[in-house]
């Protein structure tokens, strides 16, 4: 347990400090004091400036902020020139984006160390058994994994679609499958099951047309580039969907089962490290795209708030009060403070019912 509270640390650290340093170096680039850089959460427990920014150490151990000179109306301004209040809308708007699109970053180069080490899938036309369930007509017959199905009954087979078809409208009756295996055609003969068990089809087979590429060592950086991007990409996609589907559920008064908070996210990362490093590393960068889309949420507090009230701006000529936008940022805080309590408490209850991290990951996903 003491092991899976470090990793979550760890991860989150990750998580919020790239975030940050997004934040950081667009304020340095434009010419807006960042008078502290903090590791962790405030109380500090050591602090040391260098130049003029002041980085710390503080007391609770993940994460870290980015305090920018003149960023709210309480702030004691000395550098007119230097605040982040005082700069145009395009600076303000740079500093905003630069923490989402830092996460952005963090998730192509998770995806990217993935795709390095793993290898590339490739689609194909050959149909490959790659997992065979106890007890069913594709054990019992005589299947077996990396067997590849050419022909059923005569038909052939080119994807896993024409084999699902095939076999459901074969059910309780004896097909003969031609496979391949290890570069010789075998006859088998199957009996498919008219009621299979949950989770399984009528073979009892899990399929694949997918091969792993292991392109030159020296290109798979640059392969692994292209295709983290391609991956940051389907997950934003299915972020957004899981957003827009959460918000449909939530003003049609359903409340959803799927939502996951701390606890949830510690649970998650948990089951991801016990299966190794660059799983655990594909999940950062899950996660980074989904802190990447939930900052860009136009709502008080976050950062798609604070590019709201820029846009507003823009639009009308005139600049809300900055003590109303501070106000209003207030209210917005608490308000995700309480939801995230409240998700917590979900959490907490899912994990006490399920019986633990297995349990409650059951219990997400169904």
């Amino acid at each position: 347990m003491i092991i899976s509270i470090l990793i979550f640390l760890a991860v989150l650290s990750i998580l919020i400090l790239a975030h940050e340093l997004g934040h950081f170096f667009a304020a340095r680039r434009n010419r807006v004091w960042v008078e502290e850089f903090g590791f962790g959460i405030p109380p500090r427990i050591f602090g040391k400036k260098i130049g003029e920014t002041i980085y710390s150490l503080n007391l609770l151990p993940f994460g870290g902020f980015v305090k920018l000179h003149g960023e709210t109306t309480e702030d004691t301004i000395t550098d007119t020139s230097r605040a982040f209040l005082n700069k145009n809308k395009r600076v303000r708007t740079l500093i905003i984006l630069a923490g989402v699109m830092m996460n952005f970053v963090l998730a192509i180069v998770a995806f990217s160390l993935v795709y390095s080490f793993t290898g590339i899938p490739k689609e194909t036309q050959n149909v490959k058994i790659v997992e065979v369930s106890a007890n069913s007509p594709a054990a019992s017959s005589g299947l077996e994994v990396n067997d590849i199905v050419r022909e059923i009954d005569g038909n052939k087979i080119a994807s896993n679609q024409e084999l699902i078809q095939t076999v459901d409208s074969m059910k309780g009756r004896e097909i003969t499958l031609m496979v391949e295996r290890n570069t010789e055609l075998v006859e088998i003969k199957a009996l498919p099951r008219e009621n299979p068990p949950e989770g399984e089809g009528a073979l009892g087979v899990l399929i694949s047309t997918s091969e792993i590429y292991y392109p030159p060592f020296w290109q798979r950086p640059f392969i692994g580039i292209y295709y983290g991007f391609k991956e940051s990409l389907f997950w934003v996609g299915v972020v957004v969907g899981g957003f827009i589907k959460l918000f449909r559920d939530l003003f049609g008064g359903v409340i959803p089962r799927d939502i996951a908070g701390p606890v949830g996210i510690f649970a998650l990362t948990s089951e991801a490290a016990k299966f190794g490093i660059l799983p655990l590393i594909n999940f950062i960068g899950i996660l980074s795209v989904n802190l990447a889309i939930l900052n860009v949420i136009p709502f008080p507090a976050l950062d798609g708030g604070r590019l709201l009230f820029v846009g507003i701006e823009s639009f009308f000529g005139k600049r809300i009060v900055p003590r109303v936008e501070a106000a209003i940022h207030t209210v917005g805080m608490i308000i995700l403070i309480l939801l995230i309590l409240a998700i917590t408490a979900s959490d907490i209850k899912k994990l006490i019912l399920g019986g633990g991290i297995s349990g409650y990951i059951d219990s997400v996903l169904k």
